[in-house]
């Protein structure tokens, strides 16, 4: 007669039942419940956020790399320890009869261009502008373009011009070019023709003021080329980069550098990844501290229900039913965590690329690696209380209650 309900009464919960189990111990500390998933949420949502970011971040140059292309090689003298001779004024040319190039611009500096925006303005207060003469369309080399006006008319008929880079307008004032645009340099009016925006790909460009070869002649220009900047076949980049150096300079080509600039857009990227690492790390931290929570709060939780582990085990529960129903409220305990935090990365994520004009990159694994995490961090952290729950005696929880 009585083997009928003491079979049933030591049944082994199934996970339905488990998980009713669970959700009712959490429902019944909603405070505690919420400040230590709170630990766990704080560490996802770092993590996430982190990564999401930095992928973003990844994204737009990507996209910007796309628009420019990685075919730009830039042509300046060496850096040694000696003096190196200036690039020769036959540079430009030089590379410009290339097979592998496909177009090619250069700038020379003019020791002598200071521009301001009236002559009253005192001589040493030149914003650091500088005066470069050209060679060719700059801009559409560099995969850059106009924000107002156009660039230098060169034909030797044309008036005083010049072209203003992005930070030299914004310094002088002048965002649009009108008909009164313009600027003092050598005791004479220029008028301002066209303003560049940034310049991605050549950022030390921005700074300055670009005029006519034959007007920077005037202002201490000495006809030889700073830098050439080339835009090559993009199946032949490495070759054009060995060829160039000696091409320009065929006598001393150890005096010739090339450089790829969206190398440097590359290496950027590479540091921002380090920074990334250190800031996954950080999270971590984090979610270890949330998971140190999350076993103290289910410690407590074994010291406070000792009265219902007893009354569970007298009616007939086995350790292991009381061991896996604590173990049940520790992983919901940080999968809710988890959820939480998940979502306050991905939210994070979203409003500052948006802020910053980035598209929005999350990968996948860093969302499925934080939900796996807080899995692995709740397992863990409610091994030891479900296991102490499921080792007390029930006369002893009785007596305590």
């Amino acid at each position: 007669m009585t083997a009928g309900p003491a079979t049933a009464t030591r049944r082994t919960l199934g996970s339905g039942d488990l998980l009713r189990l669970g959700v009712f111990g959490l429902r019944t500390r909603p405070t505690r419940v919420v400040l230590s998933a709170l630990g766990i949420a704080i560490g996802i949502a770092a993590m996430i956020a982190v990564v999401g970011i930095s992928s973003s971040s990844k994204a737009a140059l990507d996209r910007v790399l796309d628009a420019l292309g990685t075919n730009v090689l830039t042509v300046t003298k060496a850096e040694s320890f000696g003096e190196t001779p200036p690039l020769p004024v036959t540079a430009v040319d030089s590379v410009r009869r290339q097979e592998d190039v496909l177009a090619a611009a250069g700038v020379g500096r003019a020791d002598d261009g200071r521009v301001y925006r009236n002559p009253f303005i005192p001589p040493a207060e030149t914003k650091g502008i500088g005066v470069l003469g050209t060679w060719g369309d700059v801009p559409e080399v560099l995969g850059g373009s106009l924000a107002s006006g156009r660039w230098l008319d060169t034909a030797p008929d044309a008036p005083p011009q010049v072209v203003l880079g992005a930070s030299a307008a914004h310094a002088l004032g002048i965002d649009q070019v009108t008909t009164d645009s313009r600027v003092w340099t050598g005791g004479r009016w220029l008028q301002v023709v066209g303003v560049l925006r940034p310049l991605e790909l050549a950022t030390d460009l921005d700074n300055q003021a670009f005029v006519p070869r034959d007007l920077a002649a005037e202002l201490g220009f000495d006809g030889h080329p700073t830098a050439v900047y080339t835009r090559v076949d993009p199946d032949r980049v490495a070759p054009a980069r060995d060829l160039l150096a000696r091409v320009v300079s065929p006598a001393a080509p150890q005096d010739v550098a090339v450089t790829r600039p969206s190398d440097a857009l590359a290496a950027k990227n590479a540091t921002d990844d380090s920074f990334t690492g250190l800031l996954v790390g950080i999270g971590g931290v984090a979610l270890l501290v949330g998971g140190i929570g999350v076993a103290n709060t289910m410690v407590i939780t074994v010291l406070e229900r000792r009265a219902e582990v007893g009354v569970r085990r007298a009616l007939g529960a086995r350790r292991r039913d009381i061991r896996n129903q604590f173990l049940v409220e520790s992983l919901l305990l940080s999968f809710l965590g988890g959820v939480a935090g998940v979502v306050i990365g991905l939210g994070a994520t979203v409003v500052f690329a948006l802020a910053q004009g980035w598209p929005i990159a999350v990968p996948l694994w860093a969302v499925a690696g934080g939900l796996g995490a807080t899995v692995l961090i709740g397992g863990v952290s409610g091994l030891y209380p479900a296991a102490q729950a499921a080792r007390i005696p029930p006369t002893s929880a009785l007596a305590a209650a």
